[in-house]
């Protein structure tokens, strides 16, 4: 649903653009984000990240 807030957060994202370094950043988490995506797809989940599915969400040992 689109709220106010969200019109104006855009509209002042419009006159007040962010700066050269800001969207250096953003363009380089992205694109960490899309090659941790890509080896995870090729290599596959390691089974040590993979948590037990146990009852009631509960780890015995």
């Amino acid at each position: 649903m689109f709220n106010m807030r969200q019109f104006f957060r855009m509209a002042k994202w419009a006159r007040n653009p962010p700066g050269e370094k800001q969207v250096k950043l953003f363009l380089i988490v992205v694109a960490l984000c899309l090659v941790l995506f890509g080896i995870e797809r090729l290599v596959g989940w390691p089974d040590w990240l993979t948590m037990d599915n146990t009852p009631g969400g509960k780890i015995t040992r």
